[in-house]
């Protein structure tokens, strides 16, 4: 079997947070060198890394298939309470196509907005609402039939599976085979491989990759102790308790699964099937409803006509000498002309809209900033404070005919009473329509020196002297820092800080937590979960 006839469908990005251990830019980089066409991300109950994951693949020539290994609830994802069957168990969905990037996103917002319980969780009813587009994979050890067949529970197995492949299908059903040589591994994949004989379904051979070489397992455990708060000397945690979980080679695979090259032949198969490419260059603004019923562009226009008025005769616009009226108009006619022309008149009116409700209703708002500034017609509208005539601003710094862009309004509002803006947004658009966006902290350099140290089981004293010794100089790296003054000197003379240093510079940079970003809000013609995926951050939907 050649090597590129084996694809990874099974994989844990660092947004799998501080338990996937592989940076989305070296994901293309393992599949290149193990002479992989085609890779997929399944980062746990999310799609955090999706967009970085396609763009870094399609970089590097590599065929990126968009996945999630979603937590399903047993008793349906409203119930907040644990059965014997437990809170959740995991599924692997790869998106298909189009349709099934839309319904994955679907799935993956409500498991969310609904369904979180500790994990977010979507259920059976979501899963056949949002089959169409999407491939099952029926999951790692910790997936329902797994842990009904561990059980010695063959029946509910077997039932399940049949559910499974009613639901999607046949066609897009497979059973997962994955072997780390855990306890109890290999028997549980000996019976599904004769439990899919049985049942007539497709079995497809995975790696559960979390790190990206052998060597990296205890980099990884790390990682993992930092997420639970406990230290490496208390054993390894469940469910990784060898060294295995990482980016095989095609070879490798053969081996583990020399019983079984169908299943491995299956992946191949699988990402020939997985054909979705996302959309960049295609705006989705949502439809501004003029006051008086006339087209944005005929509103807008009217608009700026009144502001000329308004501004002249409020003292804010002077015409002069060395710029007299007839500059103005020229500049205003040929602003809108540039505005409507390239399909931006509803988003000035957006922008407008919003920026008004803040000034009518007390809340302060800064005169603009940035290329903004350099409208003329912004100026008029009441946007900006900023007469660009006057302090001789370029228009095309903002909005360049030659250069198809989205333009970009800076607008600041008074932080404590930022919310009142985007709840008036959220009530015009409707809340479906509307999100915050999310922001990832990371761990820094002397984060991930702390957080290595407690997880190594360091005594407090001694990280917190070798903490210190990284300068506080904005953004300096570890990298940058163990070549300077004391630190250098003690990697070079204490192992056990070489140690701390160089676990904790394979950690440093990596998403630690989610949370809301400042200031960015996301309006949609659509609902947004048709574009993004959506979580909840402290109540508020924010766009994965």
């Amino acid at each position: 079997m050649e090597a590129k006839e084996f694809v990874h469908l099974h994989l844990h990005s660092e947004y799998s947070l501080l338990d996937g251990a592989i940076r989305v830019a070296d994901i293309p980089k393992l599949a290149k060198q193990m002479g992989h066409e085609a890779v997929a991300l399944t980062d746990h109950g999310n799609l955090y890394g999706a967009v970085a994951f396609y763009t870094a693949c399609k970089k590097e020539g590599i065929k990126p298939i968009i996945g999630c290994e979603v937590y399903v609830a047993p008793q349906g994802r409203f119930s907040k309470t644990v059965s014997r069957e437990g809170k959740y168990y995991h599924l692997t969905l790869l998106v298909e196509n189009a349709q099934g990037y839309r319904n994955l996103c679907k799935m993956v917002s409500l498991s969310y907005t609904e369904g979180f319980y500790g994990k977010p969780r979507v259920d059976e009813e979501l899963l056949k609402a949002y089959a169409e587009g999407l491939i099952c994979l029926s999951g790692c050890m910790g997936g329902y039939i797994p842990q009904c067949i561990e059980q010695g529970d063959f029946d509910k197995a077997r039932e399940a599976a049949r559910r499974l492949a009613r639901l999607f299908g046949p066609d897009r059903f497979y059973i997962e085979l994955q072997n780390h040589h855990l306890p109890g591994e290999r028997d549980v994949m000996e019976y599904l491989c004769v439990m899919a004989q049985e049942l007539h379904l497709p079995c497809v051979a995975t790696n559960d990759a979390h790190y990206p070489r052998r060597m990296d397992a205890r980099m990884h455990e790390v990682l993992l102790c930092i997420q639970m708060n406990r230290t490496v000397d208390a054993g390894r945690p469940l469910g990784f308790l060898t060294d295995e979980f990482y980016y095989k080679s095609t070879q490798e695979m053969e081996q583990v699964f020399a019983e079984h090259p169908q299943a491995l032949h299956c992946t191949k198969e699988i990402a020939d099937r997985c054909q979705f490419d996302f959309t960049f260059d295609q705006l989705f603004l949502p439809v501004f409803e003029t006051p008086d019923g006339t087209s944005a562009e005929q509103f807008l226009r009217a608009l700026a006509e009144q502001g000329y008025l308004t501004r002249v005769k409020s003292g804010a616009l002077v015409p002069t000498e060395k710029h007299p009226e007839q500059e103005y108009r020229t500049r205003i006619a040929y602003e809108l002309d540039v505005i409507c022309r390239m399909g931006y008149a509803e988003y000035y009116l957006i922008v407008w809209d919003f920026v008004q409700y803040a000034k009518t209703h007390g809340i302060p708002t800064g005169p603009g900033r940035g290329s903004g500034a350099g409208s003329l017609v912004a100026f008029l509208i009441g946007i900006t404070d900023v007469d660009s005539i006057r302090y001789d601003l370029m228009f095309e710094r903002f909005l360049n005919p030659e250069r198809i862009s989205m333009p970009d309004f800076d607008v600041d509002f008074c932080y404590e009473r930022r919310a009142e803006v985007i709840a008036y947004v959220t009530q015009k658009y409707g809340a479906d329509h509307v999100a915050q966006i999310i922001t990832f902290g990371t761990l820094a350099a002397r984060a991930a020196v702390r957080d290595t140290g407690r997880a190594l089981g360091l005594p407090y004293p001694l990280v917190d002297s070798v903490a210190k010794c990284i300068s506080n100089e904005h953004g300096i790296t570890l990298a940058q820092a163990a070549k300077q003054g004391e630190l250098a000197d003690r990697i070079a003379n204490e192992p056990v800080v070489k140690e701390l240093i160089h676990t904790a510079m394979r950690l440093e940079g990596m998403p630690r937590h989610a949370s809301t970003h400042a200031a960015g809000v996301v309006i949609t013609d659509k609902p947004v979960y048709e574009y993004v995926p959506l979580a909840e951050n402290g109540g508020q939907v924010v766009t994965q």
